[in-house]
């Protein structure tokens, strides 16, 4: 029987390790608790209803509760100790063979109507050397589905390597100013459907996405990091060359 120590040491299986090299992902229910989540929700709502909102948080006011903040880990401790929840240490730790570091955390809000992401692999947008990354999924809402914007994973397609990526062709259900992965059979996409506290990992060559809030009202919240095993380097993107470590 493990012990509180090893399990955040050592938080999945033998078979669980087993799936994400299959899979290319690997999700946790409940990785963390609802109160969490819910206190995190709150606070970073606090961040941008205040009047004098910090300028790493700032935006257009009228869109302080649709636009991402973006990298809240590199100013926010709230948003630090949620980056480095034990649980995410462990699991990294595992499918890494080392410790981790984040380089990029993303809180997304996602209201009803708001695109999705056509699909892509992360690499494409965070080269690293030797290539580590793997990104940790948390879901923010009671709910995540197909309804208000769930991701869409291609098992297995992390195998494939880096392929072309180009202009996005469904700017209805995507944001245009991003760009969609070219040659990949997207019928074989599937959706992964979370709750609060949910985390899923996923390497950074599968092939993901995410489709339009259809829902009337429901938000579909997510705090997103991206870590590198704690000996490689982010090699092209100067605002993400600085390494957090989790412990």
């Amino acid at each position: 029987m493990q012990t509180a120590k090893d399990y955040r040491l050592s938080p999945i299986t033998a078979a669980q390790y087993e799936q994400f090299c299959t899979d290319g992902y690997l999700l946790i229910k409940q990785g963390a608790s609802a109160d969490l989540i819910d206190a995190f929700n709150n606070h970073i709502y606090d961040i941008r209803e205040q009047a004098e909102v910090p300028e790493w948080a700032a935006c257009d006011p009228h869109k302080k509760f649709s636009l991402r903040l973006f990298n809240p880990h590199k100013h926010d401790s709230f948003s630090r100790q949620l980056m480095k929840l034990p649980i995410i240490r462990g699991t990294l730790a595992q499918l890494m063979g080392r410790e981790a570091n984040c380089v990029q955390s993303m809180y997304f809000y996602k209201e009803p109507g708001s695109p999705g992401q056509a699909a892509h692999q992360d690499y494409y947008y965070i080269k690293n050397d030797p290539m580590t990354m793997i990104a940790a999924w948390i879901a923010m809402e009671e709910r995540i589905d197909t309804e208000n914007g769930c991701l869409w994973v291609i098992p297995g397609t992390h195998k494939l390597g880096l392929l072309p990526h180009g202009a996005v062709t469904n700017i209805e259900e995507h944001e245009p100013w991003t760009e969609q992965t070219e040659g990949a059979d997207l019928t074989r996409q599937i959706p992964v459907e979370m709750e609060k506290g949910d985390i899923l990992f996923f390497s950074e060559l599968l092939i993901h996405s995410s489709t339009k809030n259809r829902s009337k009202d429901r938000w579909r919240r997510s705090y997103v990091c991206h870590y590198i095993r704690e000996d490689s380097f982010v090699t092209q993107r100067e605002d993400l060359r600085v390494k957090y470590p989790l412990y």
